[in-house]
Formats: C-alpha cells, structure tokens, sequence
C-alpha cells in the first residue's frame, strides 16, 4: 500500500528560497519516484496551478503520471483538456530535494504564495498530495472554508459521516 501525505508542518524559507521538506513527505516522494534508490536525491512535481490559487500543489512522479494518464483520456482540442494541460502542464516544475532535505522554491513561486524571506510556509497533507502555503493566506482560506462547512453542525459533529459507506456506494448527499 503506498504511503501517504499526512500531516501539517511549519516550515521556514530562507533568503534563498530554500525550505526543508517534512522527513514523512521525503518518505513518500521517495516511494513516489521510480528512478529514485538509496544515495540519489528523489524527484517530485510543484504545480503552480491558476493565477487565483495562492498555494502549490506537490505530486510525487507516480501520481502526476496518472494526472496525465486521465488528462490523455480527454478529448484533444477541448477546452476542459486545455485547461488541465496548462494547470498540470505548463504551470508546473519538477523539484529534487537536496541532501539536506530541502529544495529551492524559484522567486516566482514564492512570488505567487506572496512569501518573503524567512517567513514560514506551511506544508500540508492532502492524502495523495500535499500543498504549500503561505501561513497567512492557508489561515483566512482554511477558517473561511471551515466555517462554511460547519454552519449548522453541532460541536459534536462527526465528519466521517461525509465518508460514502463501501457496502453501499457512494454518498449522494450530505
């Protein structure tokens, strides 16, 4: 079973640009890659994705080719098609973490995320992915998005309950 991004990290960048990957996500990059073995630096993808979206999305290797597998499937020409390549593929880099654990995030991806110098970012989890934000944008996006879905909900609410129950399909309403 392959491994997860799991987690929440608190990472500072550097004048640099550089920043330490979490040692569980090197774990899962490195199962990700399939060039990658013991004494080589493992390779992942940054997507930088549209204008609006102030975060990166990281893919290892193995997950960005079944991205582009789907993206194959669609119709050639297609508007829908276009806009996956230019998400997945034009606003994207592959990144290789140092020896020390880190990787050098360019000035304009740290210029997207609106990160100075040694502010920190956050790293985190999204169970196949994992994404990159600024501290202060994540905070006001993830409060927002958490009040939306909480209004109504008791403190004793229970959000597996969103989860589809493998006995009988998927969930069809919340």
């Amino acid at each position: 079973m392959a491994r997860r991004f799991r987690s929440t990290f608190h990472q500072k960048v550097d004048g640099k640009g550089r920043v330490s990957v979490p040692a569980s996500f090197r774990r899962v990059i490195e199962q990700g890659d399939p060039d990658w073995k013991e004494g080589l630096r493992p390779n992942f993808i940054i997507v930088a994705g549209l204008d609006y979206q102030k975060r990166l999305d990281c893919f290892t290797i193995t997950a960005m080719e079944e991205i582009e597998d789907r993206i194959d499937m669609m119709q050639p020409g297609s508007s829908e098609r276009s806009l996956m390549e230019l998400t997945y593929h034009a606003n994207s880099i592959e990144a290789q973490i140092d020896e020390d654990g880190r990787i050098i995030l360019p000035n304009y991806l740290r210029e997207k995320l609106e990160l100075d110098a040694d502010e920190k970012a956050r790293f985190m989890g999204r169970n196949d992915h994992f994404q990159i934000w600024k501290e202060a944008t994540f905070d006001a996006t993830y409060t927002s998005q958490t009040e939306t879905l909480m209004t109504g909900k008791g403190a004793d609410y229970d959000p597996r309950i969103l989860l589809p129950n493998p006995s009988r399909g998927p969930r069809l309403e919340p």
